[in-house]
């Protein structure tokens, strides 16, 4: 199969190793000369990255090349330039060729899930993947297994049968608004785990954050037209758990600058890559107070973020809530 990845991110990267261990023919599409130059002749992608990338997979700054030919186009660019992205491409794309994005992020401006920007521009399949995934320990050939999502089953099908081997399973799950909201809005969450960690907070705070924040994601899910137990499997629950506990994420690794009292803009300069989390948590807030959804962990995370609000008093805005019955929000 002719694949083509558009990004060469840690997950851009990470999945064109995958593929091409498949024996799948790869060609990752790159903005950056430098960064083409440097995996044309070390076979490395350093900053994202530590793990040689076989020769056989082919590497271009020229878009309409790496898209020649290609049954499966892999999005590979953080949320923010998807739009940017398709816009490139919609003119050259065959239109029989799927589209599979990797982005977990809502559009800061329209507040669209990715899969409805990119169906906005063009008319392709367009399959989500999501679900726990460190780029990390997938191209290392570390068990993993995700969820895709499509409006079109018979797309998804097509790509579990590409991408799906003995060490990244695929399960489908036909509820493609929830897929795409728990993959994102986890992020949130990660830097709340992040920020506890930050403040020196243990494993009960820790759990409490998760637990209850995957109720909010779940209320918020649901007002927008998500099936609840979605946010039970692999794109809520299991998305959830790595992201806020591991040091691969880096979502709870700009929590934990912040805890320990980093401003926003240090952390993001001191991480160096794209922190989904942020713009999520903006995104989700303004759907919060357009839906009347109650989301206490996403509006104090947004005050710490962008009202400049000290994260002890966050916590302790949280703790000093009503009383409530757990399971009356539900």
């Amino acid at each position: 199969m002719d694949i083509a990845v558009l990004g060469a991110g840690s997950w851009g990267t990470a999945m064109a190793i995958h593929l091409n261990s498949m024996r799948h023919n790869v060609c990752i599409w790159t903005k950056d000369q430098e960064q083409l130059e440097e995996i044309q002749d070390t076979h490395y992608n350093k900053k994202y990255l530590d793990v040689r990338l076989p020769e056989s997979i082919g590497i271009t700054t020229d878009i309409e090349y790496a898209l020649e030919n290609k049954k499966i186009v892999v999005m590979a660019v953080p949320s923010h330039a998807v739009r940017s992205v398709v816009e490139r491409i919609s003119g050259v794309i065959d239109k029989e060729s799927i589209i599979v994005n990797l982005a977990k992020g809502l559009e800061t401006s329209s507040l669209k899930r990715m899969s409805q920007v990119i169906k906005e521009m063009i008319d392709n399949p367009v399959v989500v993947l999501s679900g726990p995934s460190h780029a990390e320990e997938v191209c290392k050939h570390i068990p993993t297994v995700c969820v895709i999502s499509s409006d079109d089953i018979n797309a998804c099908e097509y790509v579990q049968d590409v991408m799906m081997d003995e060490n990244f399973r695929l399960y489908i799950n036909k509820d493609l608004i929830g897929v795409e909201l728990g993959g994102s809005l986890k992020n949130i969450i990660a830097l709340g785990a992040g920020i506890s960690d930050g403040l020196g907070f243990g494993d009960n705070t820790k759990a409490a954050l998760m637990t209850r924040g995957l109720a909010e994601i779940t209320r918020l899910g649901v007002a927008l037209g998500s099936d609840p137990l979605t946010f039970l499997g692999l794109t809520g629950m299991g998305d959830l758990i790595v992201t806020c506990t591991s040091m691969y994420s880096r979502n709870r690794r700009a929590g934990i600058k912040i805890g320990q009292g980093k401003s926003l803009n240090e952390t993001l300069d001191e991480i160096g890559m794209v922190v989904e989390g942020v713009n999520t948590t903006k995104s989700a807030y303004k759907l919060s107070k357009m839906h009347n959804i109650e989301m206490p962990i996403t509006c104090e995370i947004y005050s710490i973020l962008f009202e400049g609000k000290d994260p002890r008093e966050a916590v302790y805005s949280l703790m000093t809530r009503n009383k409530k019955h757990e399971m009356e929000d539900i």
